[in-house]
């Protein structure tokens, strides 16, 4: 970055803009600031004078009042930051905190109701699925044994064997055991 008597210029024409919007007076002028000690870092201390008063010097309050207020038009000028522009005894000015569009805890909350309904859709569907399986059963059945094909026990609410009702129903331990032993 070269500094040069044009970077003086214009930082000479910055600081004179922050005092005329800082108290609105248009009687600050270039030539009212002074630069001093500028070294080859380009490390200075500059002065403001008041040409109204007699090249009296307008107080620190107000030049760091001034720069503090147009500090982001200043470092604009030099396509620089706070971190690169800085200046001694005057804090830099920073960024207020980002805020989301929307509250962290309204997306939470959000989030958190989302998956209760969801549960508790999931829960109603579920229950209406399984009683129309159940329905369904329960019609199959009935069909069946007023057709008299088949007899279903149920016992303590568990279906047991079918039966064939026209055909009978014959008992596998007597059925083979019959020609082995002789008849009373």
């Amino acid at each position: 970055y070269a500094w040069d008597a044009n970077e003086e210029y214009l930082f000479k024409a910055m600081v004179a803009f922050a005092m005329r919007r800082y108290s609105s007076k248009s009687t600050t002028q270039i030539s009212n600031v002074l630069l001093c000690n500028v070294t080859d870092r380009v490390s200075f201390w500059f002065v403001v004078t008041d040409s109204s008063k007699n090249m009296t010097t307008v107080p620190g309050s107000e030049v760091e009042a001034a720069i503090r207020m147009n500090r982001n038009r200043i470092n604009s000028a030099f396509l620089l930051s706070d971190k690169t522009l800085q200046f001694l005894k005057i804090t830099s000015t920073l960024l207020p905190p980002v805020e989301p569009s929307t509250p962290v805890w309204l997306i939470v909350f959000g989030v958190v109701l989302c998956l209760i309904v969801a549960g508790i859709v999931f829960l109603v569907v579920a229950g209406i699925q399984q009683r129309k399986k159940k329905n369904k059963e329960s019609t199959e059945r009935e069909n069946l044994e007023e057709k008299g094909e088949v007899t279903v026990t149920v016992e303590n609410g568990i279906p047991c064997e079918t039966l064939d009702l026209k055909a009978g129903h014959i008992n596998g331990v007597f059925a083979a055991d019959d020609e082995r032993f002789t008849s009373l």
